[in-house]
């Protein structure tokens, strides 16, 4: 399963970026849509598009975190980073922060952040990352720079 994972749009984003996603098996953005028109390209991909509710948000339909399993491999979706991974998680991924993660903590889980494909900071360039799942567990997750 191929999911493209995005975070941060805050109303705006490359011209032809969501084509770039057309090969998604799903879409995952991570919060600080803005506006939700912003995600009428994506829907248009017809992929299954999962939405996590950002501090910039006023979307009462999107919840603030999502807990998904895709081949076998249990994925919590959120803005906000929390402090703790929800028990039974093996990969967490957030946004927030703008800036790319890609982090094992000592229980094992790992930390994933797409960066921000509108607005970076910290140094970081515009991005967002492709997460592969394999059946039987097997994870790859490839950063995007644009």
């Amino acid at each position: 399963m191929h999911i493209a994972v995005i975070s941060d749009t805050h109303d705006q984003y490359a011209p032809g970026f969501p084509e770039r996603l057309r090969a998604a098996d799903e879409i995952w953005h991570l919060g600080d849509v803005c506006d939700p028109s912003v995600l009428v390209e994506f829907e248009q991909l017809g992929r299954p598009l999962s939405v996590v509710h950002g501090n910039c948000d006023n979307h009462p339909g999107w919840p603030e975190a999502l807990d998904l399993v895709r081949e076998g491999v249990r994925c919590h979706l959120t803005h906000i980073p929390p402090r703790r991974a929800p028990a039974g998680a093996r990969l967490v991924l957030h946004g927030h922060t703008h800036v790319p993660r890609d982090e094992t903590d000592a229980a094992g889980v790992r930390w994933l952040n797409p960066g921000c494909i509108s607005r970076p900071n910290r140094g970081a360039p515009a991005s967002f990352a492709w997460l592969t799942l394999e059946p039987g567990g097997g994870v790859t997750w490839k950063l995007v720079v644009l």
